[in-house]
């Protein structure tokens, strides 16, 4: 049978940071056999928008935001009108629980439908699961090294703010206190203590990162520590982020987005992980730290909320002196340099 040759694609995935971030090895194989087509992706904010703003292999981002505009019919007929005089030849639905999601992939028919399944019974990465989507393609599974473009107005953020800050030439380690569950967090009064630790052992310059709800960690975070480290906690959007850490020697952070976002720019990670799972979402790349504490009986659970007589066990259980360990691993490979 003669293969076919699609030119418009849709991708369907109104998911968070990390999702959307695992799912760009998949765009990079689907260009790379359908170079000429047009890829598209539906996602739930104008913020994860932007993270394809500058991918020069993305034809547009479409902010499907199902909590908000679209909670209305009007609205989401107007969304399934714009998909449907788009006319994609071929959807990947990344979110086939979502109802509403299904509703616009009825947008294009006819069109060829793919549907990506969560691995369950098997151990394999978020990455490889997604583009083992793509099989019926014959595209299998290959390099699942994340992307992210900051673009030249996010790049200048950067550079000012290192040149403003006297970072220029120094070893700039960025903390990542937040994640959406709490079970995800290490505690604000450690990451004061590792704060301490590096600037007055590696003699590094902190920066605390994160978004808007991140903002009372950072401030617990800073009124414990006599480095006061500085606080860009939500004072950045995503692409000022990605640029930021771009140029930061590395980050130490829990299972979030801003740890894919690093690992997308090329740097590396300190990853603390307690009930999620390193083989499922574990940063991508070599070079990289993953600490996960030993020896707690309720490991691994991959729950949302903690059940253990010690609260976060698994995370408490993770050492300043530990991360400090592997902080000096990585910059002893590196030579602290960008």
């Amino acid at each position: 049978m003669r293969p076919v040759d699609y030119n418009n694609i849709l991708i369907i995935k109104p998911g968070a940071i990390g999702d959307l971030l695992q799912l760009t090895p998949a765009i990079r194989a689907l260009h790379g056999k359908y170079s000429h087509a047009h890829i598209s992706i539906l996602v739930s904010s104008a913020a994860t928008a932007a993270l394809f703003q500058h991918n020069p292999l993305v034809h547009e981002a479409i902010v499907f935001d199902k909590r908000g505009v679209h909670r209305s019919f009007s609205a989401l007929a107007n969304l399934w009108l714009r998909l449907y005089r788009a006319r994609y030849d071929l959807v990947v639905n990344f979110q086939r629980s979502n109802l509403k999601a299904w509703f616009l992939v009825s947008a294009s028919f006819p069109c060829r439908v793919l549907v990506y399944r969560k691995a369950t019974k098997r151990s394999v990465h978020a990455v490889i699961n997604h583009m083992e989507t793509l099989a019926p393609l014959g595209i299998l599974p290959g390099d699942p090294a994340l992307e992210l473009y900051p673009g030249p107005e996010a790049e200048r953020y950067a550079v000012d703010f290192f040149r403003a800050n006297g970072l220029d030439g120094e070893t700039v380690i960025a903390i990542n206190p937040g994640a959406s569950h709490p079970v995800n967090r290490w505690s604000t009064a450690t990451f004061a203590t590792l704060a301490d630790m590096l600037a007055d052992r590696l003699k590094a310059r902190v920066l605390i990162i994160g978004g808007a709800d991140d903002m009372p960690l950072a401030e617990v975070i800073v009124n414990r520590t006599s480095s006061r480290p500085l606080v860009l906690t939500g004072k950045t959007d995503l692409l000022q982020l990605a640029a930021i850490l771009k140029r930061c020697n590395l980050l130490v952070t829990g299972d979030t987005g801003p740890m894919h976002i690093a690992t997308a720019v090329g740097t590396k990670v300190v990853a603390l992980f307690g009930a999620a799972d390193p083989v499922r979402t574990g940063p991508v790349g070599t070079g990289h730290r993953i600490l996960q504490a030993a020896d707690v009986a309720c490991l691994p659970c991959r729950s949302r909320s903690c059940t253990n007589n010690v609260q976060r066990e698994c995370m408490e259980k993770i050492t300043a002196d530990m991360v400090e360990a592997a902080v000096r691993e990585i910059l002893g490979e590196k030579g602290g340099e960008r």
